[in-house]
C-alpha cells in the first residue's frame, strides 16, 4: 500500500511507538499512562508480555498494533488479544488495518496455532465497530469485559 511496510517493532522503536499509542489514546478521549520505558520493559525484555508491529512509510509510523497471547478453553485453543490498533488519519480507509491484523497472525509463533483474534472496542467508537464488523468480527453478547486495577488489584494480590 503506497510504500508502507509492516515489521515487528524493536526496543529502538519504543519512543515513536509510544507516540503513536498516545495519539490512539487522544483519539479515544482516554488518558495515556504508559511511557516509553513501560513499552521497553514489557514488550522487549527477556519475557515480553506483548509484541508490537509498526507500519511505516520511510521513518513515519502510519499504523501500530500491540497483541498478546490468550487461551480459551471454550474455543479450544490459543488466540491473539489485540489491545491496540491505530492507523493514522491519512492512512485510514486504504487497507492498512486489515494488513496489520493479518501481519499479527503471521508474526505469532506458529507453535501457538492461533485459532481466534479477540479485542475490545469502545462503545462510542462507531467507526471502529464498523471496521471490525466488515472484517467479520462479532459482538460476544454473553461476555462482559471486566477489569481489576489499583487498590482492588492490590487487595486481591495481598489476600491470604
Amino acid at each position: 500500500m503506497n510504500g508502507i511496510s509492516i515489521r515487528k517493532a524493536t526496543a529502538t522503536d519504543a519512543d515513536p511507538l509510544n507516540q503513536a499509542l498516545q495519539q490512539l489514546s487522544a483519539d479515544l478521549g482516554e488518558t495515556h499512562r504508559a511511557g516509553t520505558e513501560d513499552l521497553v520493559t514489557h514488550g522487549f525484555g527477556d519475557n515480553p508480555a506483548f509484541f508490537a508491529l509498526v507500519a511505516e512509510r520511510g521513518n513515519v509510523f502510519e499504523g501500530v498494533l500491540i497483541a498478546s497471547p490468550v487461551f480459551s478453553t471454550s474455543l479450544g485453543g490459543a488466540g491473539l488479544y489485540v489491545s491496540d490498533l491505530w492507523v493514522s488519519r491519512l492512512a485510514r480507509g486504504k487497507g492498512l488495518g486489515p494488513r496489520l491484523l493479518q501481519a499479527a497472525l503471521v508474526e505469532a509463533p506458529s507453535a501457538w496455532r492461533i485459532c481466534f483474534l479477540k479485542l475490545a472496542v469502545h462503545n462510542h467508537n462507531i467507526e471502529a465497530r464498523r471496521f471490525y464488523a466488515r472484517l467479520g468480527f462479532e459482538d460476544l453478547p454473553d461476555e462482559t469485559v471486566l477489569s481489576l486495577k489499583g487498590v482492588a488489584l492490590e487487595s486481591l494480590r495481598k489476600r491470604s
